[in-house]
């Protein structure tokens, strides 16, 4: 299917040919169609998957066709960090290019005359962080008597940031009567409670089910001791066929100490994560985008906004405490069609969240066995096997099964899969 047979006004379908995209994902090819038509939605989807044009466009040709608009934000687009609201914001930008449409994004961390600035000339739709939109409403700078649509976001990461009792106050200042787009890639019970709250005779959209791993993703694990993970992530990145990677720490003061590393051995890099300033953060996934830096290193929370479709490279320097955060992580890679591989570290230390990643996605992660940093891994008991239900199949837009036993290598390291499933 082509956009163009998705009944989209010609100002957005030319916005997106000009951007080069002329075939719809599968969660934009069912969700437009359903927002179009005026439907609260529920839309369960990975990163990758193309969610921010499945409700950007469709929220656009709707504002594009009440034109003349009276004055007031009409569409309410709230998400969790500061990064991913840029970069909706630029997804506006590109879609709406010849729509006329005024749109601008709030966040926090940076002075807000720029942003009240902006307010005051007027908006139509307005993307924020909760702690500055109900900062702003509460200094007076910003009414929601005339909204018409409200898309939640990522809601099971406001969820895992703490902003779920911020997110129920800004409900609380919407008009009942709008639409609701709402979108998360996990449904917890709380999350799940939210949306039925929020929602009302919701279409449902999902492209694969909750907290599955992208296939096409190459995965691998290597078994190395704490201390020794510096050295064998320098080793691997010799490798000159990466030449980009992201390399995901559990927390702040781990990605100083890697950068640090990696700035004594020579490797371009740089740290993003919640103790960085909004300049610096965006700088340093600026240089990453452009090439000018090799190696970007991050927190989880400060990484949900990454969307580089070229990143062909993520290295889970330490594995992460929620092994729904592990499917995140290596959504990073993988995006928009093209390959992508993922590469785990794992210390006797953290024996346990392996084994909840493995159950969580059904199989375990190939092992590479040969590496110079073996004999202090201190992992004997970490191996969980899991199989994958035989007929476990992945939802998107067409599904089909095979089954393939993988062998392949990864800087000459031998590993070896049985996987079975849909891809």
């Amino acid at each position: 299917m082509a956009f163009k047979q998705l009944e989209i006004i010609e100002p957005i379908l030319k916005a997106i040919t000009e951007e080069g995209y002329t075939t719809p994902t599968p969660i934009q090819e069912q969700a437009i169609p359903l927002v179009l038509q005026r439907k609260d939605l529920l839309g369960c989807a990975q990163t990758g998957t193309g969610k921010t044009a499945a409700f950007a466009i469709p929220v656009l040709q709707i504002l594009h066709e009440q034109k003349p608009m009276a004055p007031g934000i009409k569409v309410l687009i709230l998400t969790p960090t500061r990064e991913l609201a840029i970069q909706i914001n630029e997804s506006f930008a590109a879609y709406g290019r010849h729509t006329g449409i005024r749109h601008t994004v709030i966040f926090g961390g940076v002075s807000q005359l720029q942003q009240t600035n902006a307010l005051k000339r007027g908006v139509d739709v307005l993307i924020a962080t909760p702690g500055r939109l109900l900062d702003l409403m509460n200094q007076g700078f910003i009414s929601l008597r005339s909204l018409q649509l409200f898309v939640l976001d990522e809601a099971d990461r406001m969820l895992d940031m703490g902003f779920i009792h911020d997110v129920k106050r800004v409900i609380t200042k919407l008009p009942p009567k709008r639409q609701t787009l709402f979108f998360s890639a996990t449904m917890p019970p709380e999350i799940q409670k939210l949306a039925n709250a929020l929602l009302t005779d919701p279409a449902k959209v999902e492209v694969t089910p909750p907290s599955t791993t992208v296939e096409k993703i190459q995965q691998s694990l290597y078994y190395v001791s704490k201390q020794e993970k510096p050295g064998l992530l320098l080793h691997l990145l010799k490798d000159p066929a990466i030449s980009t990677a992201l390399v995901f720490t559990r927390t702040k003061h781990g990605a100083n100490k890697v950068v640090k590393i990696f700035d004594r051995a020579g490797v371009s890099s740089a740290a993003i994560h919640g103790n960085k300033s909004q300049t610096a953060r965006q700088k340093a996934l600026s240089d990453f985008k452009n090439g000018k830096l090799r190696v970007l290193v991050a927190t989880d929370i400060a990484a949900r906004g990454i969307d580089i479709d070229e990143l062909a490279h993520v290295f889970n320097f330490d594995l992460p405490d929620v092994p729904e955060t592990y499917v995140h992580r290596i959504g990073r890679t993988g995006r928009a069609g093209n390959a992508g591989t993922a590469i785990s570290f794992c210390s006797g230390e953290e024996r346990t969240e392996l084994k909840d990643i493995q159950k969580l996605i059904g199989f375990s992660i190939p092992l590479v066995e040969e590496h110079p940093f073996t004999a202090n891994a201190d992992v004997t008991t970490v191996q969980a096997p899991v199989q994958r239900p035989p007929q476990h199949s992945f939802k998107r837009g067409r599904n089909f099964r095979t089954n393939k036993s993988r062998t392949g290598n990864h800087n000459g390291r031998k590993y070896s899969s049985q996987r079975s499933g849909s891809r």
